[in-house]
């Protein structure tokens, strides 16, 4: 029965923060666009179909030109997305497989940033999907990691903000918005008009639910005539 529990225990991600020495934080540079994109998609993959990772080059491409789950959609062509995996190589952020003689890649990230798995699957959701907050966070992680809560994907954030260079910001919240979102600094920092979407309109009021508003009104006009009653004021 022990035994259970403390299996169970250590599946669960609770509150507990994973606590590092801040000094102890490696510096990179500032990864391009391109590279936060191969990146993230290795990260993605490694999770999600282990079965085909390592990944080819071919089955990379795809990965980074996917139409969903991904914020801005791009349209990478195969030298561009071998310029940036051997950029990553450079920082040892990738790692080439041998033995095979199709060129395989996988992430390195965990190792070289020194983060728990779960601070790895949460820069990778913000690098493919842009800026968000931490229960879309949650929600989207579902196939890489399941968070306990949000306060779980909170304090994971919070840790990755703490360190010395940040790796996350949380943005001011934006009009309209009940909660913060959070970004990614591994690669250039949002501008913050660009972090804020506009408020969607109002619906207009078109003719025919005006109509169906009269009817209803006539209705209940109706209703109070045959059962004798007052209608009260408005």
């Amino acid at each position: 029965m022990l035994q259970r529990e403390s299996l169970h225990q250590r599946g669960r991600d609770r509150r507990r923060r994973w606590v590092r020495p801040v000094s102890a934080a490696p510096r990179l540079r500032e990864l391009t666009p391109v590279e936060c994109r191969v990146l993230g998609v290795l990260i993605e993959k490694q999770l999600t179909v282990p079965d085909t990772y390592p990944l080819s080059l071919n089955a990379l491409v795809a990965g980074c030109n996917q139409k969903t789950a991904r914020q801005p959609v791009m349209d990478l062509t195969e030298s561009q997305v071998q310029e940036a995996v051997d950029e990553l190589r450079g920082l040892s952020l990738v790692l080439q497989s041998s033995g095979s003689r199709v060129s395989r890649y996988e992430h390195n990230t965990q190792r070289v940033l020194a983060l728990p798995s779960q601070s790895v699957v949460l820069l990778a959701l913000l690098m493919l999907r842009g800026p968000q907050t931490a229960a879309e966070l949650r929600i989207h992680s579902e196939r890489m990691h399941r968070f306990a809560d949000t306060s779980s994907v909170e304090a994971f954030l919070d840790e990755l903000a703490s360190r010395d260079p940040a790796l996350v910001v949380r943005l001011p919240r934006a009009p309209g918005m009940r909660e913060a979102r959070w970004a990614h600094l591994v690669g250039a920092a949002p501008a913050l008009q660009d972090t804020f979407e506009p408020d969607t309109p109002p619906a207009p009021v078109t003719a025919s639910l005006q109509a169906e508003v009269a009817e209803l009104r006539r209705l209940v006009d109706h209703l109070y005539r045959e059962l004798g009653m007052d209608k009260p004021a408005a």
